[in-house]
């Protein structure tokens, strides 16, 4: 990505593994992945500009190596995913936001091995360390409702004011012990993805 408008400054990661819930394990590990890109926002300080094209256009590299490895450290199948991401104060949200666009998306999954689903996503500005909580779902029907959850980041030192942080995320399984009904991973599987 020398070229790329996108330049990374660095990339930062996190594990997390739950293995039980209000004191019980429905038997198999929850597994949470989330890679972080730390890239030069190349719109910072310039106030408002109309096209925003170099970024969702340099995305896809972005979303295909993230993609990369996520799965490379959740060590597993993907089954959930989500993308989020922040943007620094010399920027706009509206920045971070043409980073996930479905040039993004559509790399990301790709990369992870999704489906059709839509990928939920959160963005927000903000200043070095601030937490951003990025919301998961099913990577094939959006109905699935054991995999809503989230996983919560904070990369210590970004973004900078003239950065952005673009955030994919990948999960090994729904929630521990999910039981509030919607259609199942199975029936999911068995409508083949359609909406």
């Amino acid at each position: 990505m020398a070229d790329s408008p996108l330049e990374v400054r660095k990339t930062f990661a996190q594990a997390e593994t739950i293995r039980s819930s209000a004191g019980r394990s429905d038997g198999e590990e929850l597994r949470k992945v989330a890679v972080c890109a730390v890239v030069r926002n190349p719109y910072a300080g310039r106030g408002y500009v109309d096209d925003l094209s170099g970024i969702i256009d340099a995305s896809d590299e972005l979303g295909r190596s993230l993609g990369l490895e996520a799965v490379r450290l959740l060590g597993q199948p993907v089954e959930s995913y989500g993308k989020g991401g922040l943007v620094g104060s010399d920027g706009e949200q509206e920045h971070v936001n043409a980073a996930l666009t479905a040039v993004f998306g559509d790399a990301f999954r790709a990369a992870v091995g999704g489906g059709k689903a839509w990928i939920t996503s959160m963005t927000k500005p903000a200043v070095a360390g601030e937490v951003i909580d990025v919301p998961t779902a099913y990577k094939d029907d959006i109905w699935v409702r054991s995999h809503y959850d989230g996983v919560t980041i904070r990369v210590p030192d970004a973004p900078r004011p003239e950065e952005l942080v673009v955030i994919g995320v990948v999960t090994n399984r729904g929630r521990l012990n999910a039981r509030v009904g919607g259609r199942s991973v199975a029936e999911a599987r068995e409508k083949g993805g359609k909406q």
